[in-house]
């Protein structure tokens, strides 16, 4: 499909909403629709800004019914316009509902032909060839060789290649051996390439004129426009103009986590062991079949020794990390940890110099192979290694010049091993982010619709109030003429429906007592609502010990307690649904995405209110920055950052007009510290009762009728 610059065909508001208005097509076709007074507000706030080029920003509650909003105008536009709309979401489960249930269900009511697209990171769809050689290196006692041959038959039938297909769910290490890599495609060389998965998925999205994709893939694609290739030719998406992105309150942490860099002992590995690898008593690898091509044959012997040398200095890297650590989890590169941190710079520094050094070494093997061989796939894949070494070793470089590059954050993280024990991850980090992304994403593309159930937060100023939100993406830096900004409340009963408790006779959480205590309240809350709830933590050591806890209570009594990390997700997620009396304790990634209507979820216990680690090495360089620069990183960041989470956790529960429960909060804070009201303030007024723990748990029982 080729954008067009024709005269563009404007949409009209109100025709457009009379598809979803009483007595309209929507009310013939779907069973039980009622008119949403919200939702028709909604679309016709999008309808405008596709036709006048605004940036919207648009809170959209639960229930307004957001997605036909947006998706309705998206479509009339591409079809009208010829120009492609890009639908950018958190998740890939977003991004499957969207294109398998919403897009059908609009297909259906507009009744018009158009073409959709579901995108999603290369790194789930399989690769053919890395599958094939994979088979080809399995002997008699690979663990790993039935779930090979599996997945070989699958990728017979299979459409898309996408690991959300399977009937199975590969280990980890097994979808590592045969997922599509950036730096491991060959393209038109590869003798795949005619039946490539990502060729296929790439061609469909070429020929659509709606495209589903997540946010990690959006950045990627602007990241290579804002290189050089522009908006009016193929990145890694195919060009467009108009882009809508749900789930908008995690933009800035979507693109913190895209654009920051990162190297571990795996970055180097994987990549070393692709130029020279001894397998068994034999070594392989590129640097030998360069040799045979090369005149230059003497390189050959300089870049394995180089290697050995790397793999040291490696370790040498990961040793004075973990010191520089001091026990920590994670540590900042700063003025107050500097001092310990001369080992650690200096063995980076000195991995970089040698990265250079084997790169010099390899270029010099493939200088010595004639023009003609040059264009071979051996030549053009180690082309790509050195490259993504040299990406490497950069990051190494950079920790050394730390104090000259302001404007990024440069920390160290520790990770577990499988088999016992730690390795560090080097990290740099964009310390602000909002430039980029409004430079890069709101001025050059004409359209862009945000929204998000979560847009608005309170502070000391105002309450609802997108300034926050605006300010951490940069879509303050448009010019105010082209800002849509709107609320639409949700059409829930929060009134009649859900009861908000706040337990007064918590010990606050920097209390010595306060875990214990944690643990004694979630098993008299969960027996108050005889299960059916999700508990929130903001600390996975905090839910494993009080998990460990529940779980010698309530088994006694027939009540299954489910935890973050001893499943899958999405098979967590479907085990709760099924099992109505059962509990699914979770963090971090829990407070939001998670969708149960009806009765296996009823009550939501939210453990703590959801500030960041004041130790987190972003965010502790984040608040200094805006200090230094006379603001308040509590009123500024702080608050108004946790408040949009909070928010995230308390609408985990009204999922349905027909919803019914109880939101459990033990954190007294929300009593006691002046900031309290301005939580309780975000949330839509509900029944409320704060009180003792012994007198909630009656009035949960008697508002849930148990």
């Amino acid at each position: 499909m080729e954008l067009e610059s024709t005269p563009l065909e404007l949409l009209d508001p109100l025709e457009v909403s009379h598809w979803l208005s009483a007595g309209g097509p929507a009310e013939k076709i779907f069973d039980g629709f009622e008119e949403r007074e919200g939702q028709i507000d909604l679309l016709q706030h999008i309808c405008t800004a596709f036709n006048e080029d605004k940036i919207g920003v648009f809170e959209a509650g639960t229930g307004v019914g957001k997605s036909f909003a947006y998706l309705i105008p998206a479509i009339l536009w591409a079809v009208k316009n010829k120009e492609r709309s890009v639908i950018s979401t958190g998740t890939i489960n977003l991004q499957q509902q969207l294109f398998e249930k919403d897009i059908p269900a609009v297909r259906r009511l507009l009744g018009i032909d158009f073409k959709a697209a579901l995108m999603k990171g290369r790194q789930n769809y399989l690769c053919l060839r890395r599958l094939h050689d994979s088979l080809e290196e399995t002997d008699l006692f690979d663990e790993e060789k039935e779930d090979l041959y599996t997945i070989l038959e699958w990728s017979k039938t299979s459409e898309t290649g996408s690991n959300s297909d399977l009937s199975f769910m590969p280990s980890f290490s097994v979808w590592q051996r045969v997922n599509s890599e950036s730096d491991a495609c060959l393209g038109n060389r590869c003798p795949f390439y005619e039946s490539c998965f990502v060729m296929k998925m790439r061609k469909r999205a070429a020929e659509a004129s709606i495209l589903i994709v997540n946010h990690h893939l959006l950045f990627a694609d602007i990241e290579m426009r804002s290189a050089g290739a522009g908006f009016e030719d193929i990145a890694v998406l195919p060009p467009y103009k108009r882009l809508i992105l749900d789930e908008a309150h995690g933009i800035e942490s979507a693109a913190t986590s895209f654009f920051s860099s990162s190297v571990n002992r795996f970055s180097f590995t994987k990549q070393l062991n692709k130029l020279y690898r001894i397998r068994k008593t034999s070594a392989a690898g590129l640097l030998y079949t360069l040799q045979t091509l090369s005149s230059a044959e003497e390189s050959l012997q300089e870049a394995i020794s180089l290697i050995q040398v790397i793999k040291t200095r490696l370790q040498d890297m990961e040793e004075a990390a973990l010191s520089f650590l001091a026990g920590a989890s994670s540590c900042r590169l700063c003025e107050a940890t500097v001092s310990r941190a001369t080992s650690f710079i200096g063995a980076a520094e000195l991995l970089a110099k040698e990265i250079a050094s084997l790169c010099s070494s390899v270029r010099n093997l493939i200088d010595g192979i004639n023009e003609e061989e040059q264009a071979g796939q051996c030549v053009w894949e180690t082309r790509h290694i050195l490259r993504r070494l040299e990406s490497a070793a950069l990051v190494c470089k950079n920790f050394g010049e730390w104090a000259d590059r302001s404007a990024s954050v440069f920390w160290v993280e520790k990770h577990s091993l499988e088999k016992g024990g730690f390795y560090p991850v080097c990290y740099e980090t964009p310390l602000d982010i909002a430039p980029p992304i409004y430079e890069n994403l709101f001025e050059p593309i004409p359209t862009v619709v945000c929204t998000s159930a979560t847009l608005t937060s309170s502070s000391a100023k105002r309450t609802g109030s997108f300034v926050y939100w605006l300010g951490r993406t940069g879509a303050c830096f448009a010019e105010k003429e082209r800002l849509l900004c709107a609320e639409f409340i949700s059409p829930f009963n929060y009134k009649q429906n859900l009861l908000l408790t706040v337990a007064s006779d918590m010990p606050v959480p920097n209390n010595d007592g306060f875990q214990q205590t944690l643990e004694q309240t979630i098993v008299r809350l969960i027996r108050s609502s005889a299960g059916r709830s999700l508990v929130l933590f903001t600390s996975y050591e905090s839910l494993q010990s009080a998990c460990t806890y529940a779980r010698t209570i309530l088994a006694k009594e027939g009540i299954r307690v489910l935890k973050q990390g001893d499943d899958d997700r999405f098979r967590l997620l479907e085990t709760f649904k099924k099992d109505a009396t059962s509990v699914l304790f979770g963090t971090d990634s829990f407070w939001e995405g998670v969708d149960v209507p009806g009765e296996s979820l009823s009550h939501v216990i939210i453990v703590k209110l959801p500030f960041s680690v004041p130790s987190d090495p972003v965010f502790q360089a984040r608040c200094e920055n805006l200090d230094s620069r006379g603001l308040s990183s509590f009123m500024d960041l702080s608050i108004p950052e946790a408040i949009i989470h909070f928010r995230q956790g308390f609408g985990r529960l009204i999922r349905h007009c027909s919803d019914f429960g109880v939101v459990s909060v033990l954190d007294k804070r929300l009593l006691i510290m002046p900031y309290g009201n301005l939580f309780l303030n975000s949330l839509p007024e509900s029944k409320r009762l704060f009180d003792s723990t012994e007198t909630i748990c009656t009035s949960i029982r008697r508002f849930l009728d148990i």
